[in-house]
């Protein structure tokens, strides 16, 4: 169908598969926090992608930065180095403190997907250990430790062995849950579709006790808390706990796809070459987006930005009525006086884009890191009208 005949046609003409529900509106173009619809109407976008577009949309140091790679090198495979590949694996390490092995990847679900691997192999272990309320990807491996009946039934489907859940929070649980059969402990140190929970720092020092006493491997899944999105360049860095891997992806290239799963060389020391792999993992423009990503992260002040204008919105979202405000940095839940999805439609309406969570009463909020107090203003403005 060519462009025109869609465009005629409307969204309902496109093939996609029916698994998304019916879109709202086409987007076209994005610049920072805007976006702008097919017919011209313009959108504030607190919701970036599910926390995708770390910088806003088509930031110009990425986008050059992105144009720059397209037209030196797309593509060699892993059977070569590339190198911003190596920059990139570099400079990831070293804001992790250094001593770690990068691997890249496409997407969080397949970081988190090998570094469930990486456990088992390294440990020799089948059995793992998440937490109620966790998400971490749609993969077969990642849906057997998900919590939810309708993704442990795929996981089931597979034949995999499904985790065993810890109660949020309970660090005594988690402590006798772990033990010598334990090859893994996953965590997200702030819950994404829950609705921005944040675990206490007692119940990750509880899952750092229990993998040293037994062997296990902690792995920190922050693919939606992580880059910056906590406060701290890793939500780990945020709660003072090292885990053993750590999984990025979403906002590592401001909206390029990438993942990224970094472990010590403790665990990775075993590893022969075959053991993982990844066509198109560490490609040179993906990577060439994450530099940049990085690089404005760090030139911009970004960490401090979002630690302030987070207490900024906590603040003035107290002061609308919202009950409780969860999470940490600028992924944040917001507990509604009505159901979460009112508000979030009557939000659409003034043109401005929210998340939900799976807590009804929730609206979740993901803004760029680089979202400023005036940003803030406008989204609050826009939740007093809709709340009164």
């Amino acid at each position: 169908m060519s462009a025109h005949a869609f465009a005629t046609a409307g969204l309902d003409a496109c093939p996609y598969w029916p698994v998304f529900g019916p879109p709202q509106v086409m987007f076209v173009r994005g610049q920072g926090t805007e976006l702008w619809d097919d017919q011209g109407g313009r959108y504030l976008d607190f919701l970036c992608g599910l926390a995708v577009t770390s910088l806003g949309h088509s930031h110009p140091v990425v986008a050059e930065a992105i144009a720059e790679q397209s037209r030196t090198l797309l593509h060699v495979s892993n059977f070569f180095a590339n190198p911003v590949a190596t920059e990139t694996a570099i400079a990831i390490d070293e804001l992790l403190g250094g001593g770690g092995q990068v691997f890249f990847c496409n997407s969080g679900a397949e970081a988190n997907e090998n570094a469930l691997g990486l456990a088992r192999k390294m440990t020799g272990r089948q059995k793992v250990v998440s937490v109620a309320g966790g998400w971490h990807g749609r993969t077969a491996a990642c849906l057997a430790v998900t919590d939810g009946e309708k993704y442990e039934a795929g996981a089931r489907r597979a034949g995999l062995p499904l985790s065993a859940k810890v109660p949020f929070n309970d660090a005594a649980a988690m402590e006798r849950m772990v033990d010598d059969s334990t090859a893994a402990v996953i965590v997200e140190p702030v819950q994404g579709l829950t609705g921005a929970r944040d675990c206490s720092t007692e119940f990750l020092q509880a899952a750092r006790r229990a993998c040293t006493r037994t062997g296990a491997a902690l792995i920190f899944d922050e693919v939606q808390c992580g880059v910056g999105r906590s406060g701290s360049f890793t939500a780990a860095e945020a709660f003072g706990v090292t885990p053993d891997i750590i999984t990025m992806a979403k906002g590592l290239a401001s909206g390029f796809p990438i993942g990224a799963m970094i472990a010590t060389s403790a665990l990775t020391s075993g590893l022969k070459i075959g053991d993982l792999g990844s066509t198109f993992g560490g490609g040179p423009v993906a990577c060439a987006a994450a530099l940049a990503t990085l690089d404005v992260i760090e030139g911009e002040g970004l960490l401090l930005n979002v630690l302030q204008v987070s207490g900024y919105l906590r603040a003035g979202a107290t002061r609308l009525g919202v009950s409780e405000v969860r999470g940490r940095g600028l992924l944040l839940g917001l507990q509604m006086p009505r159901p979460a999805a009112e508000v979030q439609n009557a939000l659409f309406g003034e043109r401005v884009l929210v998340g939900t969570a799976s807590d009804p009463t929730t609206v979740r909020l993901l803004p760029p890191l680089s979202f400023s107090v005036g940003e803030a203003d406008l989204l609050l403005d826009a939740m007093a009208r809709v709340l009164a």
